[in-house]
């Protein structure tokens, strides 16, 4: 994938970049696989605007995705590489021999018309699904299970991979892009390979329109609000705060640990941050 420029007609045009969107094959989805899309506005199940942040956005229909990759045993063919306008990531329709069709995150180097399966006995090959403990030392990985056949919940979005880097007893130690390093069951399934994608991260959004687009609706500094809306607004004049940085509801923004569940945190061996 490469990032496509645009001539400067405009101010907003100058340093605008797109994906140049060379890798999809299929412009319309499968009806099959389509679900709706709920917005939220920012309001959570009381009406409430809890993310002001949010709201607008051009609409759009879910894809549902195969993160459990269960089909074990059974060979697929990509048909399709398409766009998923949920993900960063770009998304693969595979057909099964049984007939049956399923979207899964196309990992890089996927390319129509290959074979993929899923299974302790599958290839190490680029969208092929395996339970850590038949995944080599050293290999980069990606749609990470925490839950043994729960689905995978790490590393899914574009560019993202994951590395298998110990195994000891029933547990896999695996460095996450974050940087952090935790252990994960061995009979949990990855895939193998990098999330498509990767120049996600390098392009500009280039104007404001765009990024109402993307149900993003702008945002201020707390700072410059009122003391009413936020702890950090008011004063004479241009204030500087006058206190730690912090969200509207006062819980501080640098430093603070939220992190509550420590039934898994045995789990972590080194956190993202020292």
């Amino acid at each position: 994938m490469a990032l496509r420029n645009f001539k400067p007609y405009t101010p907003t045009r100058r340093f605008l970049t797109s994906a140049d969107f060379t890798e999809i094959t299929a412009s319309r989805p499968e009806k099959g696989l389509l679900a709706k899309y709920v917005k939220t506005g920012g309001r959570n199940n009381y009406g409430r605007n809890t993310n002001i942040n949010k709201g607008g956005g051009h609409k759009r229909r879910y894809r549902v995705i195969d993160f459990r990759r269960d089909k074990v045993g059974i060979k697929g063919t990509v048909a399709t590489i398409e766009y998923d306008p949920n993900r960063s990531a770009r998304i693969a329709l595979v057909v099964y021999t049984d007939g049956e069709k399923r979207y899964i995150l196309a990992p890089q180097g996927l390319t129509v018309g290959q074979v993929i399966s899923a299974g302790p006995e599958a290839d190490i090959k680029p969208g092929n699904a395996l339970p850590l403990r038949s995944v080599p030392l050293g290999e980069n990985i990606h749609n990470v299970e925490l839950k043994i056949r729960g689905g995978a919940q790490l590393v899914r979005s574009a560019g993202a991979a994951a590395q298998l880097v110990a195994k000891e007893g029933e547990y896999a130690t695996v460095r996450l892009p974050s940087g952090e390093t935790r252990k994960v069951s061995l009979d949990c399934y990855a895939s193998i390979g990098a999330v498509s994608n990767p120049d996600h991260q390098n392009v500009m959004i280039g104007k404001a329109g765009r990024s109402r687009w993307l149900n993003r609706r702008p945002h201020n500094r707390g700072v410059t609000k009122n003391p009413v809306d936020h702890p950090m607004g008011g004063g004479e004049g241009k204030s500087a705060g006058g206190r730690h940085p912090c969200s509207p509801r006062g819980i501080l923004a640098k430093g603070l640990r939220t992190r509550s569940n420590k039934r898994t945190q045995k789990f972590i061996v080194r956190r993202r941050s020292k």
